[in-house]
């Protein structure tokens, strides 16, 4: 028995039918979608077949239960990693752009997911950044875009920002042999955070969500709260937040960000050679790792007015 034989006289009969294109119906909806590939690589590897294995079995099994499901297929084919892969090959990005994305399809249909091809997305496609880049003019315009610098994991082998998930015991999830830089990057911010609240509210109302994904929705959040108390600082004032204002007569210390934009405003001549010592250490840790390490700091030469007692509590 021929079994490659035998998918493929199913998948092309499952082609010629269109049987996983999606129409207008009046049974009930669902919408199964995965994580796009990124095509800067040659093609699937193991992880995408198990993850999109998962996929289709959920979207068959809900088409057997009555559902009309939408299981479209995308490539997240902007950025760097696909301009550094055709850097490596030679040729022109959205030509090796192009070329992976159809090897990628290949292969797809080759395992037999039950996409409906007829809905799929490409990222550099000027067709689908244009929603883009209308749904950032339209934040820009409500002033909920705005620029600043800010830290980022760095891969000097990528010349890329990593996302703490790609940081793995300060290496690059690349290049294993790389070690991941703190930098301090202009970049685009949204401000997500004047919604906060309710996105933390409605959380709960996620019903079908597992516990543990809900709690990491309420940990990116990050809600906290607590008071702003001005202290002075070289004569100047800085606002302190802290969790805890009934204690403010108990201060010992106070500390600023190593990434803090006004860090040196604060740093004295003598101490200023061990503070550059200390982010220069903090430049090769990622910012998962400094999450689970203990907490180190480094005195800055300054002292805070305690704006209850007038007590001069040190700066870290």
């Amino acid at each position: 028995m021929d079994l490659n034989k035998i998918a493929q006289k199913w998948q092309k009969k499952w082609e010629e039918a269109k049987i996983f294109e999606v129409k207008e119906s009046s049974r009930p909806k669902f919408y199964v979608l995965e994580m796009f590939p990124y095509p800067s690589g040659s093609g699937l590897h193991m992880g995408h077949a198990f993850n999109y294995t998962i996929g289709d079995i959920f979207a068959r099994f809900k088409r057997m239960n009555g559902f009309n499901v939408l299981y479209p297929m995308g490539y997240d084919s902007l950025g760097l990693p696909a301009e550094n892969a055709a850097i490596k090959e030679g040729i022109n990005p959205k030509d090796y752009t192009e070329k992976s994305i159809k090897n990628f399809i290949k292969q797809q249909k080759s395992l037999g997911l039950s996409y409906d091809w007829t809905r799929m997305v490409k990222t550099h496609d000027p067709s689908y950044y244009k929603w883009d880049q209308w749904i950032f003019l339209k934040m820009f315009e409500k002033g909920l875009a705005f620029k600043k610098k800010a830290a980022v994991n760095w891969c000097p082998k990528c010349n890329s920002v990593l996302a703490n998930e790609q940081v793995h015991d300060g290496k690059c999830w690349r290049h294993k042999d790389c070690s991941v830089e703190i930098k301090q990057l202009e970049q685009w911010f949204f401000k997500i955070t004047d919604y906060a609240e309710e996105l933390y509210d409605n959380i709960d109302k996620l019903s079908g969500w597992a516990e543990d994904v809900k709690a990491m929705q309420r940990n990116w959040i990050g809600k906290s709260h607590g008071t702003e108390i001005s202290f002075k600082i070289n004569n100047k004032d800085w606002n302190i937040f802290t969790t805890r204002p009934d204690t403010i007569c108990g201060v010992t210390f106070m500390v600023i960000s190593a990434q803090h934009s006004r860090l040196f405003d604060l740093v004295t001549k003598e101490h200023r050679s061990e503070v550059e010592k200390f982010l220069k250490k903090l430049k090769s840790t990622s910012e998962k790792d400094m999450e689970t390490l203990e907490k180190e700091g480094v005195f800055t030469g300054s002292y805070a007015i305690n704006p209850i007692n007038n007590e001069k509590v040190p700066v870290y």
